[in-house]
């Protein structure tokens, strides 16, 4: 038997804003529904933001339940920081947490729904 990730659903209260960070973020192409929002981009599983009306977004680290979060990598870690807070991304920890020169550690944001989000060096 074999078990393959389809997709990774995403709650959101505002699909559109969540949609368009994930969509600058990666690429890829977005199919729109009325309550859903498909990413599909080359090498994932399809990102689906689902509307969720009551989302509330998670606390964390304050709280320490992060709910889900997604870990990327990039080949230029700076690069990638760049355009994760162009897209509209907020950063979580401090930018130095991530040691690029020994490849540990990862920088770490929330999507505008704050959903968190890891990135580290590939």
């Amino acid at each position: 038997m074999t078990v393959n990730l389809a997709a990774i659903i995403i709650d959101a209260a505002d699909l559109n804003a969540e949609s368009a960070f994930w969509h600058r973020l990666l690429g890829g192409s977005i199919t729109k529904t009325e309550n859903h929002h498909f990413l599909r981009v080359d090498r994932f599983p399809a990102f689906v933001i689902q509307r969720a009306p009551g989302h509330i977004p998670p606390a964390w680290p304050q709280d320490g339940a992060q709910q889900m979060h997604v870990d990327l990598t990039a080949d230029d870690l700076a690069s990638a920081d760049s355009a994760a807070l162009e897209a509209g991304a907020r950063r979580l920890r401090p930018a130095d947490d991530a040691d690029l020169a020994k490849h540990q550690g990862a920088r770490v944001y929330a999507s505008p729904a704050g959903h968190p989000f890891c990135l580290r060096s590939a």
